[in-house]
């Protein structure tokens, strides 16, 4: 049986780098280095002038994976509580995934970066690759570790 913590950080592990490929990748096909992703996710809350040094890149994993380390604890606390999130883990992982895509391109983006286009204003391709991302390499992944972990210690 793995403890709450170990669950936490195979959790972040598994979706933050699914998710993190799934940038680069997707990222790549527009002619944009992993570097420059890494630097981008940094520049969110450390300011634009990350964009402009690659040592920035760094903090871009960093914060990667601490953005995606809270998104794992949030999923945790509520499995642990409710009984149906670790049922149907597939489910309920793509609901959240789901979620964590309306919050982090309809809030948080928009909030951060207020010039942005919305995602309705970029393109079924990109709202089509953000979903991917979201909804089944973190959303999925999250709900499968954490559901089927949490499960097993019920057992």
């Amino acid at each position: 049986m793995k403890s709450l913590t170990r669950l936490w950080v195979e959790g972040t592990a598994v979706a933050g780098t699914l998710d993190l490929l799934s940038a680069f990748i997707f990222s790549g096909t527009k002619g944009v280095w992993p570097m420059r992703v890494l630097q981008f996710v940094a520049s969110g809350p450390l300011g634009d002038s990350a964009l402009e040094n690659p040592a920035f890149a760094i903090a871009g994993l960093v914060v990667h994976y601490a953005i995606m380390a809270c998104m794992v604890g949030v999923y945790l606390f509520a499995a642990v509580r409710l009984r149906p999130l670790t049922r149907r883990p597939l489910i309920w992982g793509m609901a959240y995934g789901f979620g964590l895509w309306i919050v982090m391109y309809w809030i948080v983006r928009p909030l951060r970066w207020p010039n942005a286009p919305l995602p309705s204003a970029t393109g079924l391709v990109s709202i089509g690759e953000e979903l991917i991302s979201h909804v089944i390499l973190v959303g999925i992944a999250i709900g499968v570790v954490i559901g089927r972990g949490v499960a097993a210690r019920r057992d």
